[in-house]
C-alpha cells in the first residue's frame, strides 16, 4: 500500500505534476506513429535534423512575445516547413542526397536559433528553448500539444494507406499518384509540428527523444505498422510516468529523466525483445514457443 501510495500521490498531490503526465500522455500519442514511420523509411536522423531546423522559428517568436506558446509554435512551424521546402528543392535540383541536405539545413538553422536567443535573450533563455520544462507545462501548452495530436491522428486516418505506402515505397507511390510527393511534404509538416508541441515540454533539443526512442524500442516487439505504433505510444507513456517520479522523487531534471527511461527501454529491448534482439539472435526460441 505504502509503495502504490508513493507512486500516486505526487499526481494526487501537485497540479504540475498531474499536467506533465498528461503533456507526455498527449505527446506519445503522437509521437508513436511518426517515429515509427520515420524508422521504417529509415530517415530516423530526419526528427533530429527537423528538431534543430524549428529552433530559429521558436526563437523569434520568443524574442517577439517572450514566452508566447502560440508565437514560439507559429514561428517554429515556418521555420520548419521552409527547412524542409528547402531541403526537397535542393535535393531534387542538386547533386547532394537528402541526408546531406539535411545535414547543412539543421546545422545552419541550429546556429542561427542560438544566435538570435544569444544576441538578445540570456543564458537562461536559451537553456530553457534547448532543454524545456516539463513540469512548466500550463493549460495554453496542453492545449497546443491536444490539437497537434487530434490533427495527426485525424490525418493519419484520413490518409493512413498513401502516406503508408509514400514510407515504404516512395518511388511507386510517386509513379502511381501524382500528389505522392505532396503526402511527404504533409509526413514533413506532421514531424514538424509534433516537435514543435513538444518544445515546452522537453526542449527542441529532446522533443525528438520521445518520438524516435519508444519508436526504436517498439521495434523488438512487434512486425505490423499498428502494433508497432501502439507499442511505441505505450512505451512513451510509461516513460513518462516512470521519468516524472524519478525527476519527483530524485530531484533531477524532468525532461532528461523521461528521455533516458525511454532510452534504458530501449536498450533493454535491444537485448530482450521478441524480435531482432541479441536475446532472439543468438538464444533463439524453439518452434513452438514462436
Amino acid at each position: 500500500m505504502e509503495i502504490i501510495n508513493a507512486i500516486i500521490s505526487p499526481f494526487t498531490d501537485y497540479a504540475f505534476m498531474r499536467r506533465a503526465l498528461i503533456g507526455c500522455i498527449i505527446l506519445s500519442l503522437g509521437a508513436g506513429p511518426l517515429g515509427v514511420l520515420l524508422i521504417l523509411r529509415r530517415m530516423s536522423l530526419m526528427g533530429e535534423a527537423m528538431s534543430h531546423a524549428v529552433l530559429p522559428g521558436i526563437a523569434a517568436g520568443f524574442l517577439i512575445g517572450g514566452l508566447s506558446v502560440p508565437l514560439m509554435g507559429l514561428g517554429g512551424l515556418i521555420a520548419g516547413i521552409i527547412v524542409a521546402l528547402c531541403v526537397g528543392i535542393v535535393t531534387r535540383t542538386t547533386i547532394l542526397r537528402e541526408d546531406a541536405n539535411l545535414a547543412a539545413f539543421y546545422l545552419i538553422a541550429l546556429a542561427l536559433g542560438v544566435l538570435l536567443i544569444s544576441l538578445h535573450g540570456t543564458t537562461i533563455d536559451l537553456v530553457h528553448l534547448l532543454f524545456g520544462s516539463v513540469l512548466a507545462i500550463d493549460k495554453a501548452s496542453l492545449q497546443l500539444m491536444a490539437s497537434v495530436t487530434s490533427v495527426t491522428l485525424i490525418l493519419f486516418a484520413l490518409f493512413y494507406r498513401p502516406i503508408l505506402t509514400e514510407a515504404f515505397d516512395p518511388i511507386f507511390m510517386r509513379s502511381v499518384n501524382r500528389f505522392g510527393s505532396l503526402y511527404h511534404l504533409l509526413f514533413l509538416v506532421l514531424v514538424v509540428i509534433n516537435l514543435i508541441s513538444g518544445f515546452q515540454a522537453l526542449g527542441t533539443l529532446m522533443a525528438v527523444g520521445l518520438m524516435m526512442l519508444p519508436a526504436a524500442a517498439a521495434r523488438f516487439w512487434a512486425r505490423h505498422f499498428l502494433s508497432l505504433s501502439l507499442t511505441a505510444c505505450g512505451i512513451g507513456m510509461c516513460s513518462g510516468f516512470i521519468g516524472l517520479l524519478i525527476s519527483y522523487y530524485q530531484n533531477v531534471p524532468s525532461g532528461p529523466a523521461i528521455i533516458l527511461t525511454a532510452g534504458f527501454v530501449y536498450i533493454a529491448s535491444l537485448l530482450f525483445g521478441q524480435y531482432g534482439s541479441v536475446r532472439a539472435r543468438y538464444y533463439p526460441a524453439t518452434h513452438l514457443e514462436n
